[in-house]
């Protein structure tokens, strides 16, 4: 495995099309290797790092293909050549729209916060623009059907819609605490301005308040209720999981109320033995 991570990065540094790309890129914006030093010995200076400043002789190799750029010389790069710095990545083999298949690869087991992450604001979307007029939000139906133009969105538009602010939470495969309510696998969307919690008034258990709460060792998604200075997290009548009695405001805070809720119907693939939560922080 380390000789093929080799052979790779061996194949990046003779890679001149990589080199000549860059070298066109500064000829076309008529800027010298020196000129380039010394808008990044600016950088370098108002950021306090060495690291960004890029020499006159490192350019030079780096236009040759015999180096390759840390990420703060990739980021002066894409300051003063006026380019997306995920465009300069992509140069050198790194695809950040390949970040959410990649994290496919290490999926989390426990509970935690997400956000939506969008690494291009530029790269359009595919998005349903003109629905069949026989469209109903009351009427079970298939999506697909019911979409006559797909049209391409840029992302940036999506994020107007202020997801990237938004607070989700993700169950996680092991946590079973309001199971069949809420299966392992769900994401929900999360109210934080709601931190109190309420008294059990509910006529039905879909009525029920429920909380994401965050613990000393990570999170959990459950029912809550105070008691004595305690926080109880109850568990759903069908659920493996038990009560658990912490000391609020010490052992465990309510980070919101959840108020929506996308989940499967079917059941992913069952751990053991149902374990704890975790979290994920929230998108800046």
């Amino acid at each position: 495995m380390r000789a093929a991570w080799a052979q790779a990065k061996s194949e990046t540094r003779v890679n001149l099309r990589t080199g000549e790309h860059l070298r066109d890129i500064r000829v076309r914006l008529g800027i010298t290797t020196r000129t380039v030093a010394d808008f990044s010995q600016k950088i370098a200076e108002a950021r306090g790092n060495p690291e960004y400043y890029i020499s006159n002789p490192w350019l030079s190799q780096l236009e040759n293909s015999q180096s390759v750029p840390s990420i703060f010389k990739l980021y002066s790069l894409s300051c003063i050549y006026r380019i997306k710095f995920s465009d300069l990545l992509a140069l050198f083999g790194l695809n950040l729209q390949n970040l959410a298949e990649d994290q496919q690869l290490s999926p989390l087991q426990h509970t935690h916060l997400t956000g939506v992450e969008l690494s291009d604001g530029d790269a359009p979307i595919s998005f349903p623009v003109k629905f069949d007029p026989s469209f109903t939000l009351e009427r079970t139906a298939l999506i697909s059907r019911l979409v006559e133009i797909w049209g391409e969105v840029p992302v940036a538009l999506i994020q107007r819609l202020d997801l990237k602010h938004s607070l989700y939470g993700y169950i996680g495969l092991d946590d079973y605490t309001l199971y069949p309510l809420l299966r392992p696998g769900s994401f929900v969307q999360i109210d934080p301005e709601v931190r109190k919690c309420s008294p059990r008034q509910s006529a039905s258990e879909y009525d029920r308040p429920v909380y994401f709460i965050e613990l000393r060792d990570g999170y959990a998604c459950s029912w809550c209720e105070l008691q004595d200075g305690h926080l109880l997290l109850l568990p759903h009548p069908l659920s493996p999981s038990k009560v658990r009695r912490l000391a609020f405001g010490k052992e465990a805070e309510i980070v919101g109320r959840v108020t929506a809720v996308a989940m499967r119907i079917t059941d992913p693939a069952k751990s053991t033995q149902p374990a704890g939560t975790g979290l994920l922080p929230r998108s800046p």
